[in-house]
This record gives structure tokens, C-alpha cells and sequence, in this order.
């Protein structure tokens, strides 16, 4: 068993395409046309990490109700975890390619972690390594 997809409520496909594989550098997977139960055209939008099998599925908010959640899709925590094997050189690619990080970096007994947002708002931690004690 295991999770196939997420989904992340986005305001537009196209923005959010180029923010998950340009500025993340997740894979774009697929990118099909759709409909939704009433017949109204949509699309069926995945990104992925390189090399990961959990995928995330890009849904365009379809109304007022799924607008509301936008960048709020678990009211303000950190619902997102990003991990990577090179913190610091993840973080300035990040950074460099606009990703807005909100807390400086930071060293937890579960890795070095910095909290971002993504396209819609939402809050990412990104995950290093644990760092090694410094030597005396």
C-alpha cells in the first residue's frame, strides 16, 4: 500500500506547473485534459519529485468554496514536507528561482529545516539531513 497522489488546490495549472518543475525541479508526470462530473473541461495535472512515488495532483479551484482554501488547505501549519539530500544547496536553487522561505534555517533532531511557501500560499517545510555535532 502506499499514497499515490496529494492534492494541492491552485488558482491557475499553468503558474503552478512552472513553479512545482522550475522552481522545486519536481517532474511534470502528466498534464491530460478532463472533465468534471458536470461535463466542464479541466485538467488532470501531476508533478512529482524526481525519483519519488508520491506525486502531487494540481486541482484549479472550481468555485467559490475551493477558492476560499487556496494557500490555506490546512489553515496556516506546515502541511507539506520537502526532503532533500543537500539543504544548503536545495535552499539557494530554491531561493534563487523566487521560492519565498518565511523561518531561517533552523536544526531539529529530524534535520536541518527551513518552512517556504509554494505557489497558492501553502506552507512546505524543506528537509535536510540531520547535522553532525560539532567536533571539539
Amino acid at each position: 500500500m502506499l499514497i499515490d497522489l496529494i492534492t494541492i488546490v491552485v488558482d491557475d495549472y499553468d503558474e503552478a506547473v512552472e513553479f512545482f518543475t522550475g522552481a522545486l525541479g519536481f517532474d511534470l508526470v502528466e498534464d491530460s485534459p478532463s472533465l468534471t462530473n458536470d461535463g466542464r473541461p479541466k485538467r488532470w495535472v501531476v508533478v512529482r519529485p524526481p525519483g519519488a512515488r508520491t506525486g502531487v495532483l494540481l486541482a484549479r479551484a472550481d468555485g467559490p468554496r475551493q477558492a476560499a482554501v487556496v494557500g490555506e488547505q490546512v489553515a496556516g501549519r506546515v502541511g507539506f514536507f520537502l526532503r532533500v539530500a543537500d539543504f544548503d544547496a536545495a535552499r539557494e536553487r530554491m531561493t534563487a528561482a523566487g521560492v519565498e522561505f518565511v523561518t531561517p534555517p533552523r536544526s531539529e533532531p529530524y534535520g536541518r529545516v527551513a518552512v517556504f511557501l509554494d505557489i497558492a500560499g501553502n506552507r512546505w517545510d524543506l528537509l535536510g539531513p540531520v547535522e553532525d555535532p560539532p567536533r571539539t
